[in-house]
């Protein structure tokens, strides 16, 4: 793929298990956004009313923990989900946490959410026998337990 004035190599990353993975994640949100849209969503704010629905009131910074994503942008986005009417707030445990929970709204919409993500997996396993698909979900939670693993060792 690459040539000598590049590197011996270069363009391994555009094929790799990191790029399918990336492009099966991008192809996973075009199909989703007409269901994001549809609920009158931003990109990543179904999941955290759904967090919210299993969950019960929660803290900004369980919910970041859980999905592992910085607790400024969830921050940003319950404000947005606030606005909106999907959460509604009340102080914390401290003056610096909120405790959100969901309104009718956000209930319904986590439900909705939960119905396209079924449909989309069911699109997404096309194909795949019940072990394959089986086997597909050990793979993904162990390359991120590796991943995970890796990522705490560099910090430490």
């Amino acid at each position: 793929m690459g040539d000598e004035k590049n590197g011996a190599g270069l363009g391994r990353s555009l094929e790799d298990f990191h790029m399918r993975l990336m492009r099966a994640f991008h192809a996973q949100r075009t199909y989703l956004k007409p269901s994001v849209d549809g609920l009158g969503l931003g990109p990543g704010q179904a999941k955290l009313l759904v967090y919210l629905a299993v969950h019960g009131p929660s803290s900004q910074r369980e919910v970041a923990g859980f999905f592992e994503t910085d607790p400024a942008s969830v921050s940003r986005m319950f404000d947005s989900l606030e606005r909106a009417g999907f959460v509604t707030s009340a102080p914390g445990r401290d003056r610096r946490t909120k405790a959100l929970e969901l309104t009718g709204r956000g209930r319904d919409a986590a439900m909705r959410w939960e119905v396209a993500c079924d449909e989309e997996q069911e699109v997404m396993l096309r194909g795949f026998s019940p072990d394959e698909a089986t086997a597909f979900a050990d793979y993904l939670a162990r390359a991120r337990a590796n991943l995970r693993r890796a990522a705490e060792g560099r910090e430490a």
